[in-house]
Protein backbone atom coordinates (compact mmCIF):
# COMPACT_ATOMS: atom_id res chain seq x y z
CA UNK A 1 0.00 0.00 0.00
CA UNK A 2 1.41 3.16 -0.82
CA UNK A 3 2.41 5.96 1.94
CA UNK A 4 -0.41 8.53 2.10
CA UNK A 5 0.78 11.88 0.37
CA UNK A 6 -0.68 14.31 3.11
CA UNK A 7 -2.35 14.16 6.54
CA UNK A 8 -5.79 14.71 4.89
CA UNK A 9 -5.31 11.50 3.24
CA UNK A 10 -3.45 9.55 6.37
CA UNK A 11 -6.69 10.22 8.50
CA UNK A 12 -9.35 9.84 5.66
CA UNK A 13 -9.90 6.57 6.68
CA UNK A 14 -9.65 7.04 10.64
CA UNK A 15 -12.70 6.77 12.86
CA UNK A 16 -14.48 10.20 13.69
CA UNK A 17 -13.73 9.95 17.33
CA UNK A 18 -9.95 9.27 16.68
CA UNK A 19 -6.94 12.04 17.86
CA UNK A 20 -5.81 12.31 14.55
CA UNK A 21 -9.49 12.83 13.08
CA UNK A 22 -10.11 15.29 15.43
CA UNK A 23 -7.04 17.19 15.29
CA UNK A 24 -7.28 17.29 11.71
CA UNK A 25 -10.79 18.52 11.34
CA UNK A 26 -11.08 20.93 14.06
CA UNK A 27 -7.53 22.40 14.47
CA UNK A 28 -4.86 21.89 12.29
CA UNK A 29 -4.28 24.70 9.81
CA UNK A 30 -7.20 26.71 11.53
CA UNK A 31 -6.18 30.09 12.85
CA UNK A 32 -5.29 31.07 16.39
CA UNK A 33 -6.33 34.22 18.29
CA UNK A 34 -4.98 33.36 21.66
CA UNK A 35 -1.31 33.97 22.50
CA UNK A 36 -1.78 31.17 25.00
CA UNK A 37 -3.06 28.62 22.53
CA UNK A 38 -0.75 29.67 19.84
CA UNK A 39 2.32 29.43 22.87
CA UNK A 40 0.64 25.65 23.85
CA UNK A 41 1.09 24.88 20.18
CA UNK A 42 4.29 25.92 20.18
CA UNK A 43 5.11 23.63 22.98
CA UNK A 44 3.27 20.58 21.57
CA UNK A 45 4.83 20.70 18.49
CA UNK A 46 8.70 21.33 20.55
CA UNK A 47 7.78 18.15 22.73
CA UNK A 48 6.95 16.07 19.44
CA UNK A 49 10.44 16.15 18.36
CA UNK A 50 12.21 12.27 17.76
CA UNK A 51 8.09 11.22 19.03
CA UNK A 52 5.07 10.49 17.16
CA UNK A 53 2.48 13.29 16.93
CA UNK A 54 -0.16 10.11 18.14
CA UNK A 55 1.71 10.25 21.97
CA UNK A 56 1.47 14.43 21.80
CA UNK A 57 -1.89 14.32 21.08
CA UNK A 58 -3.15 11.45 23.37
CA UNK A 59 -1.15 13.31 25.86
CA UNK A 60 -2.30 17.17 25.05
CA UNK A 61 -4.74 17.30 27.88
CA UNK A 62 -1.56 16.60 30.20
CA UNK A 63 0.29 18.71 28.72
CA UNK A 64 -2.53 21.74 29.36
CA UNK A 65 -2.42 20.65 32.98
CA UNK A 66 1.23 20.28 33.42
CA UNK A 67 1.76 23.79 31.39
CA UNK A 68 -0.68 25.80 33.67
CA UNK A 69 -3.28 25.81 31.02
CA UNK A 70 -0.33 27.15 28.71
CA UNK A 71 -0.59 30.59 30.18
CA UNK A 72 2.47 32.79 29.19
CA UNK A 73 2.65 34.53 32.25
CA UNK A 74 2.59 31.21 34.45
CA UNK A 75 4.76 28.95 32.88
CA UNK A 76 7.63 32.16 32.62
CA UNK A 77 7.53 32.24 36.22
CA UNK A 78 8.18 28.43 36.53
CA UNK A 79 11.40 28.07 39.25
CA UNK A 80 13.10 24.74 39.93
CA UNK A 81 10.21 23.02 42.00
CA UNK A 82 8.52 23.40 38.71
CA UNK A 83 10.83 21.79 36.42
CA UNK A 84 11.01 18.91 38.86
CA UNK A 85 7.62 18.58 38.98
CA UNK A 86 7.16 18.53 34.96
CA UNK A 87 10.47 16.03 34.63
CA UNK A 88 8.51 13.31 37.24
CA UNK A 89 5.52 14.10 35.14
CA UNK A 90 4.78 10.66 33.58
CA UNK A 91 1.66 12.43 31.60
CA UNK A 92 3.45 14.82 29.64
CA UNK A 93 7.15 14.25 27.42
CA UNK A 94 9.53 14.06 30.31
CA UNK A 95 13.21 15.24 28.45
CA UNK A 96 14.70 17.96 30.58
CA UNK A 97 15.80 19.89 27.70
CA UNK A 98 11.98 20.41 26.40
CA UNK A 99 10.97 21.46 30.04
CA UNK A 100 13.58 24.02 29.96
CA UNK A 101 12.93 25.59 26.53
CA UNK A 102 9.32 25.34 27.48
CA UNK A 103 10.42 27.95 30.43
CA UNK A 104 12.92 30.20 28.43
CA UNK A 105 9.96 30.67 25.50
CA UNK A 106 7.29 31.34 27.81
CA UNK A 107 9.64 33.95 29.21
CA UNK A 108 10.71 35.37 25.52
CA UNK A 109 7.16 35.19 24.90
CA UNK A 110 6.31 37.88 27.68
CA UNK A 111 9.12 40.28 26.21
CA UNK A 112 7.78 40.04 22.60
CA UNK A 113 4.39 40.79 24.03
CA UNK A 114 6.64 43.24 25.53
CA UNK A 115 7.42 44.58 22.51
CA UNK A 116 4.57 43.99 19.86
CA UNK A 117 1.60 43.84 22.03
CA UNK A 118 1.12 40.25 21.78
CA UNK A 119 2.87 37.02 19.95
CA UNK A 120 -0.15 36.95 17.57
CA UNK A 121 1.01 40.38 16.21
CA UNK A 122 4.51 39.71 16.30
CA UNK A 123 4.14 36.54 14.13
CA UNK A 124 1.47 39.02 11.84
CA UNK A 125 4.99 41.64 11.57
CA UNK A 126 6.64 38.98 10.53
CA UNK A 127 4.16 37.59 7.58
CA UNK A 128 4.72 36.92 4.77
CA UNK A 129 8.24 35.27 4.94
CA UNK A 130 9.50 32.63 3.31
CA UNK A 131 9.82 28.81 5.14
CA UNK A 132 13.55 29.17 5.34
CA UNK A 133 13.47 33.23 7.03
CA UNK A 134 10.30 32.10 9.54
CA UNK A 135 13.30 28.93 10.35
CA UNK A 136 15.99 31.28 10.87
CA UNK A 137 14.01 33.38 13.02
CA UNK A 138 12.43 31.04 15.25
CA UNK A 139 15.59 29.45 15.82
CA UNK A 140 17.35 33.23 16.61
CA UNK A 141 13.91 33.83 19.07
CA UNK A 142 13.27 30.24 20.88
CA UNK A 143 14.89 27.95 21.60
CA UNK A 144 14.46 24.04 20.19
CA UNK A 145 13.11 25.06 17.34
CA UNK A 146 14.56 23.81 14.75
CA UNK A 147 12.99 23.92 10.85
CA UNK A 148 10.46 20.95 11.29
CA UNK A 149 9.19 22.13 14.38
CA UNK A 150 8.53 25.72 12.83
CA UNK A 151 7.16 24.43 9.76
CA UNK A 152 4.36 22.54 11.81
CA UNK A 153 4.18 25.60 14.02
CA UNK A 154 3.12 27.62 11.19
CA UNK A 155 1.37 25.27 9.05
CA UNK A 156 -1.10 24.12 12.26
CA UNK A 157 -1.64 28.13 13.11
CA UNK A 158 -2.24 28.85 9.70
CA UNK A 159 0.44 31.01 8.90
CA UNK A 160 1.92 28.45 5.94
CA UNK A 161 -0.17 27.04 3.06
CA UNK A 162 -0.48 23.43 3.18
CA UNK A 163 -1.98 22.02 6.23
CA UNK A 164 -4.67 20.59 4.17
CA UNK A 165 -5.28 19.80 0.53
CA UNK A 166 -7.34 21.69 -1.30
CA UNK A 167 -9.77 18.91 -2.17
CA UNK A 168 -10.21 17.99 1.58
CA UNK A 169 -13.14 19.05 3.03
CA UNK A 170 -11.77 21.12 5.66
CA UNK A 171 -9.84 23.00 3.24
CA UNK A 172 -12.92 25.11 2.91
CA UNK A 173 -13.24 25.57 6.60
CA UNK A 174 -10.26 26.71 7.17
CA UNK A 175 -10.33 29.62 4.68
CA UNK A 176 -13.60 30.87 6.10
CA UNK A 177 -11.67 31.46 9.13
CA UNK A 178 -8.99 33.50 6.52
CA UNK A 179 -6.03 32.04 8.05
CA UNK A 180 -2.77 34.49 7.39
CA UNK A 181 -1.32 32.91 4.46
CA UNK A 182 -4.52 33.79 2.37
CA UNK A 183 -4.75 37.40 3.12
Amino acid sequence: MPEPKSYCEAVADLPADSVHRHYHDRQYGFPLADDNELFGRLLLEINQAGLSWTTILNKQDNFRQAYARFNIAAVAAFGSRDEARLLADAGIVRNRLKVKAAIHNARRLLEIQAEHGSFRRWLADQHPLPRTEWVKLFRQTFKFTGGEITNEFLLSTGYLKGAHAEDCPVYGEVLKQRPPWCR
